[in-house]
């Protein structure tokens, strides 16, 4: 299958949409029960990966932690006001081994979801959890080792951070999983990468994974690098992600590594065998709202670039209709989709669902469909369905000031792209809550004696422009808050 260099991705949450089927078929439903026509959609919106989330096997003391967690479960009633015992799973993320959970239909049930995907050029991207396991892994009884460990005053001194366990060598102290800038998480055991018998053991699930999708989202992936791991732990481990990825690679090309990852440590994680990693500063920049630090984000490299997966929500974030008001969200998602990198979706995005859904429940609430959201990621879809946006040269415009002290220009960020059949698109927002003005400095100079039409591919806007004007001066724009133009470039 073609991989386009700017791809699509859609992330479901399987264990809703196979609450939301169950309800709908009147018995529970598995992965086989997933319709054609939620895939056949898929495709027709453009995406090029499904991100299965949360299909692993799960166990019953993650379960019950996630249960009797009090701060937890003020959480997910605030979500679902009428919840239930069996609403609460218990966490994707604390895993009892990579095999496909009973109640999805096990292994063969992939199996056969991951052959309905690839008759439609859809690539599978699962989860790999490398930090931590489940309380009740295999592992815990069988190599304890394989866990970093503490003593009596550990847990004494960080009772969030180390808990009691149970295992065929006795009882002993057992670190919770966590980054070292919170407490640990209670339904999970930290896994110890100083030890080679770990990392040989964790590597081992990573191949078994890659023959079971195209891909993995690596959750909190940076943890595990030496000095992450020495600060958070105090030991030395060596190197993992390197042997790890070029491993599987060798017995699965091209397969596909993604990594949440946060501070700063993308191009880190990049250098070390990942194809795209979470950008998770354009997000915050775009949440604080202000053009010029965007603009700068943009300025790096595309070897960078292109090798970063863009959102405007995940299920760690808070929803974007939550987060972003009507306008500024719009333009966002402008921003976001329509620069380089692999533009990354999530299921309730596009119909502008608002209330974030716990990876430890597995029902939503029921919420209205934003009808005019829904339209917007509609139009904004097809737009990035074309070619130009797909496989096209990407470029980071200059916007001048329209006169003397106009600093609105600073309001604005444009980009130019052009397609392997030479199509040009040029796109401009103004980011910002207040009217703005400004000139595009064009990429093109030879526009002498010609007329360009600027035909906008999301409204009904259409501009001719005079080619000797746009090369002396550029074009020029004046925009309201949050508007943006999504122009295709033709000769009048």
């Amino acid at each position: 299958m073609d991989k386009p260099l700017y791809p699509s991705l859609f992330q479901m949450n399987t264990r809703v949409r196979l609450t939301e089927l169950s309800q709908a078929i009147d018995r529970p439903a598995t992965l086989d029960d997933i319709p054609d026509a939620d895939l056949d959609d898929l495709v027709s919106k453009g995406f090029d990966w499904v991100w299965l989330l949360s299909v692993w096997q799960t166990g019953p003391a993650g379960q019950r932690v996630a249960r009797e967690n009090g701060e937890w479960r003020k959480e997910f009633e605030e979500t679902l006001p009428n919840l239930s015992e069996d609403d609460i799973a218990g966490s994707g993320f604390a895993i009892t081994g990579y095999t496909v959970n009973a109640a999805l239909g096990g292994d063969s049930a992939l199996a056969r979801l991951r052959e309905r995907l690839r008759t439609r050029g859809l690539h599978l991207m699962l989860d790999f959890v490398p930090n931590h396991t489940a309380l009740d892994h295999p592992w815990v009884k069988n190599h304890p080792e394989y866990y970093v460990a503490g003593t009596e005053d550990d847990i004494a001194r960080a009772p969030r951070n180390y808990t009691r366990v149970k295992c065929g060598r006795g009882d002993l102290v057992l670190a919770y999983g966590r980054d070292p800038y919170f407490s640990g998480w209670p339904d999970t055991l930290q896994l110890d990468y100083s030890n080679p018998a770990t990392q040989e053991a964790m590597t081992g699930e990573l191949l078994k994974i890659a023959g079971q999708c195209d891909g993995v989202r690596c959750d909190m992936a940076m943890l595990i690098l030496p000095e992450v791991f020495q600060r958070t732990w105090g030991r030395h481990a060596p190197l993992f992600w390197p042997n790890a990825t070029g491993r599987v690679r060798q017995r699965v090309p091209g397969f596909c590594f993604m990594a949440e990852v946060y501070w700063d440590l993308e191009w880190t994680m990049q250098q070390q065998g990942f194809d795209y990693a979470y950008d998770k500063r354009l997000y915050d920049r775009l949440r604080e709202g202000h053009a010029r630090a965007v603009h700068e984000h943009l300025y790096a490299g595309l070897d960078y670039q292109n090798r970063l997966a863009r959102f405007l929500e995940n299920h760690d974030e808070p929803r974007a209709a939550a987060t972003f008001a009507p306008g500024m969200h719009e333009a966002a998602a402008v921003l976001t989709y329509l620069s380089p990198g692999l533009r990354f979706f999530h299921q309730g995005q596009l119909e502008g669902r608002k209330k974030r859904i716990s990876p430890h429940l597995i029902r939503a609430p029921l919420e209205s469909v934003d009808q005019e959201l829904q339209r917007f990621y509609d139009r904004l879809l097809s737009v990035l369905r074309q070619p130009s946006f797909r496989d096209g040269e990407w470029r980071l415009l200059e916007c001048a000031p329209a006169w003397d002290g106009n600093w609105t220009s600073d309001c604005f960020i444009a980009c130019y792209w052009c397609g392997r059949d030479g199509q040009q698109r040029l796109v401009a927002i103004n980011y910002s809550g207040n009217q703005s003005q400004c000139y595009v400095r064009l990429p093109f100079p030879d526009m002498s004696d010609t007329k360009l039409r600027f035909r906008d591919l999301t409204g009904p806007v259409s501009y001719d422009r005079d080619g000797t004007e746009l090369a002396s001066s550029g074009l020029y724009l004046d925009l309201p808050a949050w508007a943006y133009h999504v122009f295709e470039l033709a000769a009048a």
